[in-house]
């Protein structure tokens, strides 16, 4: 049963009933970055270009960080300049924490969306990037204003929505706190991440219960849950309940936390996609070819499809 805070803004909104889903896909930059397998630029190029193929209409696709904290990034250029043929019709987004990375993303090939993030944990947010959550919010200040300025819009993602793995469960409290300041610096969208999945929906409804009592719009609103204690589809299903229509989503599952012990990959993408055709939720994407987008990259790090749906679709093919 929808809570009444959710409730009203579902209703306000028109997304009591969700017939469409928008899938953000993340596995080119959040599915990789934490791969300890360097893989070869073209084979990322060729992940991006499968995925939109597939029907992907916003992706992520690379970081402008310093190669010497995420490796698996140092592409960042050559990746972008490769993609310089995605049809306008798709939202690519980078994650740019400073301005020489937004600089260097402008640069390098067709941005649309910058990101930026922030965490509902202090202890996160000192082990992360070594800066309180204030003080983040103050770095990226400048990114956010530049960016806007240069026509792009600015993404804001919250780490650690309903457990840290230092201080444990986040109060709803902090997850708003952050919110807002995201908010203030102009982002149009702000995607809460279950980021060492262990979230529960009862977890999720509290935290976008808060939200939405403190002036949230679900649909400047999506999710980011990841799949550690196989909820995020649970999760999913409560947040589309609750009028939530965006998730963050990774091929193949890949992904994961390095600060979580444990900590598995994102929500796949082709498990999302599977459950949005079974309820008959539109999301433009095609299974199969989402399940054949990343055969490349998973042959290169070593690794199956961690997929559940994947997998069973997989077998089928070989019977």
């Amino acid at each position: 049963m929808l809570t009444r805070n959710v409730l009203g803004a579902a209703r306000k909104a028109g997304c009591r009933f969700i017939s469409t889903v928008e899938v953000i896909e993340v596995g080119p930059r959040d599915g990789l970055q934490n791969e300890k397998v360097s893989v070869p630029t073209s084979v990322k190029v060729q992940l991006c270009n499968s995925l939109v193929d597939a029907g992907v209409t916003r992706i992520e696709t690379t970081s402008y960080v310093s190669p010497k904290w995420v490796p698996q990034m140092s592409d960042n250029i050559d990746v972008m300049s490769s993609l310089v043929s995605i049809p306008s019709s798709v939202e690519v987004s980078v994650l740019t924490p400073n301005l020489k990375g937004l600089e260097n993303a402008k640069l390098s090939g067709r941005v649309d969306t910058v990101s930026v993030f922030g965490a509902a944990s202090e202890s996160f947010s000192q082990k992360n990037i070594n800066c309180s959550i204030e003080e983040s919010i103050q770095r990226f200040s400048a990114v956010a204003e530049t960016a806007r300025a240069g026509g792009l819009k600015v993404r804001g993602y919250v780490s650690c929505i309903a457990a840290c793995p230092y201080e444990g469960p986040i109060d709803p409290k902090n997850v708003v706190k952050v919110w807002r300041l995201l908010k203030d610096l102009g982002c149009y969208e702000v995607s809460l991440g279950d980021t060492i999945g262990v979230a529960t929906p009862n977890q999720i409804e509290k935290v976008l219960n808060a939200l939405v009592a403190e002036g949230a719009d679900v649909n400047e609103l999506a999710g980011h849950y990841h799949d550690t204690c196989g909820t995020a589809l649970t999760n999913v299903l409560k947040s589309l309940d609750l009028g939530l229509s965006k998730f963050d989503s990774s091929a193949a599952g890949l992904g994961g936390c390095p600060y979580a012990a444990g900590a598995s990959g994102n929500l796949a993408t082709e498990d999302l996609v599977y459950l949005c055709d079974g309820l008959g939720i539109e999301t433009g994407i095609d299974f199969g070819k989402v399940v054949k987008a990343s055969e490349a990259t998973l042959e290169v790090i070593g690794i199956t499809n961690r997929s559940k749906s994947a997998q069973a679709w997989q077998a089928k093919q070989k019977m």
